[in-house]
């Protein structure tokens, strides 16, 4: 990312990305004790418009509140920022990352009395799996297995939860995989490394159920609330692994990865190794609503 001429937002305070500056051995870069959001800026007719900014916003608080990060503002502070960052980097498609921290640098591991900063940047962002967002990638099941509530809380965008993740794919890419599906420590499927993951079998559609280990995704709700709109039946459930195998279909979904088809799992064909119709579909109208052209869904949109 070339930074040069990139505006942030930290701790209240317009200044070049190349001014924001911690110490080295800031707390959360240590140990891992940040928090983060995942948001996304689409163009549309009318210039540029946040996807359920509300919402974001809503679980960063929730994900500090569950980790007892005073951040020092307001809902609404955080979300009068993001489109401040917006507008002043000439943005239109973007992704928009809001990020807590510890700044203190100490060694020891307790956060009390520490002093928490937020960051909000924002950068031009396209396709997270490239070409694979409309051919479909290619997953594997990870012989790691995702956190548990019991472990770390789950629902929480914390950034040491990610450290699962980030094991969990670089498996999958040394294995030759474009990405990693994790199980939970029971056995059921409970998402990728960044993505939650939805399956299709006889026209309905399969949702991981909340008791499968997976952070409740914004972008996971939207599909299930487009697609009930739709007329689809929608199933909440723990799903074992062997019924990625013979689905019909299989697609992940989440802020950076949108709607991105998976068309083989462990080297077995999903389906007919084609895009599903339904996968195809449902990725259709979630363009048309990010991009403003389904008016059914206009108050999840936040005109910059």
């Amino acid at each position: 990312m070339d930074g040069s001429n990139l505006k942030v937002w930290l701790d209240g305070k317009i200044m070049d990305y190349a001014d924001a500056k911690v110490p080295i051995l800031t707390h959360s870069l240590q140990y891992g004790s940040g928090i983060f959001e995942g948001i996304r800026a689409y163009k549309n007719d009318s210039g540029t418009a946040v996807f359920r900014l509300g919402d974001h916003v809503r679980r960063f608080f929730e994900t500090a509140k569950i980790y007892s990060m005073n951040l020092g503002f307001s809902e609404n502070d955080i979300s009068k920022a993001i489109l401040q960052v917006i507008k002043l980097n000439g943005l239109d498609s973007c992704y928009i990352r809001p990020f807590a921290f510890y700044r203190d640098d100490g060694i020891g591991m307790t956060t009390s009395g520490k002093h928490v900063s937020v960051f909000i940047a924002a950068v031009p962002f396209g396709a997270y799996f490239g070409s694979g967002v409309d051919k479909g990638i290619k997953c594997k099941v990870s012989s790691w297995r995702r956190i548990n509530s019991d472990i770390l809380p789950v629902r929480a965008k914390a950034s040491g939860n990610y450290i699962n993740s980030i094991i969990a794919e670089n498996e999958a890419h040394a294995s030759g995989y474009d990405e990693a599906i994790l199980l939970s420590l029971n056995g059921y499927i409970a998402e990728g490394p960044g993505e939650n993951i939805f399956l299709v079998k006889k026209g309905r559609l399969l949702a991981l159920g909340e008791q499968s280990d997976i952070l409740l995704g914004i972008t996971r709700d939207s599909i299930i609330k487009v697609a009930r709109d739709e007329g689809i039946e929608v199933v909440e459930a723990n799903v074992h692994r062997e019924e990625l195998y013979t689905a019909d279909e299989v697609f992940f979904a989440g802020t950076a990865a949108e709607v991105t088809p998976i068309i083989n799992v462990d080297g077995i064909q999903v389906g007919n190794g084609m895009v599903g119709s339904l996968t195809s579909k449902i990725a259709s109208t979630y363009r048309d609503i990010v991009s403003g052209k389904n008016a059914r869904y206009k108050d999840w949109l936040t005109q910059v």
